[in-house]
């Protein structure tokens, strides 16, 4: 059996210039990067702004394994689809992060034959986004101890600094640090941190800036620190806003690719679900919406996380109204929300699967409350049994939702047409009536609590002194009305991975609150989430090689 990665070699890629042409895209407006991936133009974006939108379908999936379930590979299967059976339709997706490509989880290019490619540029470094992301957020902090070392008129209290650095790489060791030892020209000594790139409140800014202008606005109100007096200091403050944006003006470009079955691919920003919140750019979006007559995107990790923020965060800011949600679900993480170890996932076991299929049930009654129909994707693995499948089919019945066994990783498109035909008649019949959650004039503490009671099914929430702490000062400056961005943990409904299938009888503690204020929200720090994970003992590094002609081997 062929590997992703041989796969993708092996594909037909059509000229970048010929997947613009399919969209009605001109030369003009596209800035090549070799061949097969380019960046779209401003010109672009304000030719097709008075286009009529399509029609937004947000792949999201249930409480996964630490493997991972295929949502991407869904995504890009639904989008190769759709074609098959006569739709235009666009792919708007998140850029994979280096830390999980040489971690653990792989690249998020998809998987099988419905992967984008070129695989191995979009898996490593791609049209450079992340690098400059990176760059700017560690200009930022450059200024910020500068200012420090220079005189610091603005009284900056080296304890409360709250901006740290960042890289796009797994570094446990970056964490904690000290930065500043040596001789006094070398800085002001002071505690200090990294958090992987995709973590950044950067990231967060450019996914959801709608323009250069606001670009540069968010940027500006960045909170950097606190003076020795707990007067808050902005990047504006130490004019950094400016430079910052010259570094990100080529990466707020959204990127043009294709898949394995040459379907458009608009690919741009990448922040984690668990610790961010987890979409693609708003203008890749928006802009797929104007290209397509309907733009399929993804939410990173189960509903809980990455769904909960589209909504809540994504939609809210841009203005979106989802038309349906396609929620993925295997057998393997059902069987593992039912207790079974990773190890045994392999071996049937419908008592297992019966058990946790309540972490399905949760999920579909959690995405109706956002007035939005779902259609259930069922992900075919080649270990999955007729029995457990049915299990799954009659359930979803049961529940009044469409479902489709999509086997999409193994045939690519031809693989999940059924999977289109029936999402595309739940969006024929025009139910959506989309609504957030909750308001967000609604006290931040408030606001914790309808999430948890809500989504994840929790009693309440419990704060400790730092998070009271923290919140007090969030409102003190006047970002209570901020919609929430939780850092949880994605293989549970709670805030602890252990509690698989529909935990009960649980509260959620959030341990600090950290505000966003350029990119508009408030993170609520859960459990023993890490804003920079660290790598397993056996990294996928370990199989990622090139040889003398520099192909590239082991990329998944």
């Amino acid at each position: 059996m062929l590997t992703d990665i041989e796969i993708a070699q092996q594909a037909k890629m059509l000229k970048i210039t010929e997947i613009a042409a399919k969209l009605g895209i001109g030369e003009e407006d596209l800035e090549p990067y070799g061949h097969y991936k380019a960046k779209l133009s401003e010109a672009l974006i304000a030719k097709t702004a008075n286009n009529p939108d399509g029609k937004l379908i947000l792949v999201t999936a249930i409480n996964p394994t630490p493997a991972g379930e295929g949502k991407t590979t869904i995504s890009v299967g639904l989008a190769q689809s759709m074609a098959k059976i006569g739709k235009n339709a666009v792919l708007a997706l998140r850029e994979p992060s280096l830390g999980p490509v040489f971690g653990i989880k792989g690249g998020a290019a998809g998987g099988g034959y419905a992967q984008v490619v070129p695989m191995e540029d979009i898996n490593l470094h791609f049209t450079g986004d992340m690098h400059a992301i990176t760059v700017a957020n560690n200009l930022l902090c450059a200024l910020l101890d500068n200012h420090i070392q220079q005189g610091n008129a603005l009284g900056i209290d080296p304890r409360r600094v709250v901006i740290d650095r960042c890289m796009d790489m797994n570094d446990r060791v970056l964490r904690n640090i000290v930065v500043g030892l040596g001789a006094k020209k070398d800085g002001v000594p002071r505690q200090d941190s990294f958090r992987i790139t995709v973590a950044s409140e950067v990231m967060a800014i450019l996914c959801l800036a709608s323009d250069l202008a606001d670009l540069k606005t968010r940027l500006g109100n960045i909170l950097v620190a606190y003076t020795y007096e707990d007067k808050p200091v902005y990047a504006r403050d130490l004019n950094a806003q400016g430079s910052m944006t010259a570094l990100l003006k080529d990466a707020l470009k959204p990127n043009l690719v294709q898949t394995l079955e040459n379907t458009p691919v608009i690919m741009h920003g990448g922040p984690f679900a668990n610790i961010a919140h987890g979409c693609n750019s708003v203008r890749a979006t928006k802009l797929a919406l104007k290209l397509g007559d309907y733009c399929i995107t993804e939410a990173g990790f189960g509903a809980d996380l990455g769904a909960e923020k589209f909504m809540d965060i994504k939609c809210r800011f841009a203005g979106l109204k989802p038309d349906c949600v396609v929620l993925v679900a295997t057998v393997r993480a059902l069987k593992y929300n039912g207790g079974v170890p990773k190890a045994e996932l392999q071996t049937e076991n419908v008592e297992a699967l019966q058990k946790g299929i309540v972490n399905l049930q949760a999920h579909i009654e959690n995405l109706r409350k956002f007035g939005v129909p779902v259609v259930v994707a069922m992900n075919r693995f080649h270990t999955d049994t007729d029995a457990e499948l049915a299990v799954i089919h009659d359930f979803c019945e049961k529940m009044g939702v469409p479902v489709s066994l999509a086997e999409i990783f193994a045939k690519g498109g031809a693989g999940g047409t059924d999977l289109a035909e029936k999402v595309c008649a739940v969006i024929e019949k025009n139910e959506a009536d989309f609504r957030p959650l909750y308001d967000t004039e609604l006290p931040i503490k408030e606001k914790l609590n309808v999430i948890a009671k809500e989504i994840y099914r929790a009693d309440g929430v419990n704060f400790t002194a730092q998070a009271e702490k923290a919140i007090a000062e969030i409102e003190a400056l006047g970002y209570g009305n901020v919609p929430i961005c939780v850092a949880k943990t994605q293989y549970s409904l709670s805030d602890d991975p252990k509690k698989l299938g529909k935990p009960e009888g649980f509260t959620i503690t959030v341990r600090d609150v950290k505000l966003s204020a350029g990119a508009g929200f408030a993170v609520c720090l859960t459990g023993d989430i890490m804003v920079m994970p660290g790598l397993p003992k056996v990294p996928a590094a370990f199989n990622i090689d090139c040889d003398n002609e520099g192909n590239i081997s082991g990329l998944f």
